[in-house]
């Protein structure tokens, strides 16, 4: 049996492209981020790789992994409750309310589409009763993934001092990520809307800028703070391949001229490697 990460093309429902003659690669871009990898879906084979290991902040691409928990506990149909605990962490609130309720799924949509800070301390809570004992969850995750570069110390992202991860080891969570098959969707997403306790409903258009100007782009986790700079964890579809990105360190207008060129050249070349 297949390892499921090399499962994609079934997961896109998809056939295997047939292997091309050896050609001449495109030169790679100039990137503005100060670390970048990118791979071939299928197979993990590197394409690209720029300071892969070194340690930095990834602000809230790591909210893929808090994701993947929370994914893969399953339940997502079920309402859980908001609590005074779960708070308002800003730049970016849902500002959703103590005693309201929603269900995991559509929490975790907003989490992956808009990056909000309030939901995702309410899913972790949810899942292990409190901040702290979600965090010890997180690591012994990210050990079990292989990312032995990275330590975590909150489920959002933002900086806290001793909280670090790797281009190398965002990419074996991007991987996981994308063969979750909620995960894949919610991040694909392009608009969706949010009806609060009391009946509004809010229309939410996902904060990936590439889903909206790229059409190869299927998703995946946009971050920013001022210690990470602008960062973004990215993948692209065309003609039955994939490609995985991930780009760490970049400027404000600069990740998306990098994550898009990353993913256009390497799936330009992945027959010519």
């Amino acid at each position: 049996m297949c390892h499921p990460l090399l499962s994609l093309f079934l997961l896109f429902g998809i056939a295997p492209t047939t292997l091309y003659a050896q050609k001449a690669l495109t030169p790679a871009p100039e990137l503005f981020a100060e670390s970048a990898m990118a791979i071939d879906a299928m197979t993990g084979r590197v394409l690209l790789a720029k300071n892969i290991d070194q340690k930095r902040p990834v602000a809230s691409t790591q909210k893929l992994l808090t994701a993947l928990i929370i994914a893969e506990k399953g339940d997502l149909d079920s309402k859980i409750t908001v609590e005074k605990t779960d708070g308002l962490i800003e730049p970016r609130n849902l500002w959703i309310t103590s005693g309201s309720r929603y269900t995991r799924r559509k929490l975790l949509e907003m989490l992956l589409m808009r990056s909000f800070n309030d939901v995702t301390k309410c899913l972790a809570r949810d899942h292990s009763s409190s901040q702290a004992a979600f965090v010890d969850v997180m690591n012994a995750k990210a050990a079990q993934l292989g990312m032995n570069h990275s330590h975590f110390l909150n489920a959002h992202g933002l900086t806290v001092e001793g909280q670090y991860s790797t281009a190398r080891d965002m990419m074996k969570l991007a991987r996981h990520a994308i063969a979750n098959s909620d995960i894949r969707n919610m991040v694909a997403t392009k608009e969706s809307t949010f009806t609060y306790h009391g009946g509004k409903t809010i229309p939410i258009k996902n904060s990936n800028d590439l889903l909206h100007s790229y059409h190869e782009c299927i998703g995946l986790k946009t971050g920013y703070t001022e210690a990470s700079g602008r960062c973004l964890v990215c993948a692209a579809h065309r003609n039955g391949q994939v490609v995985l990105a991930v780009i760490l360190g970049s400027t404000w207008d600069g990740v998306w001229t990098d994550s898009e060129s990353v993913l256009r050249w390497g799936l330009d070349n992945l027959n010519r490697m």
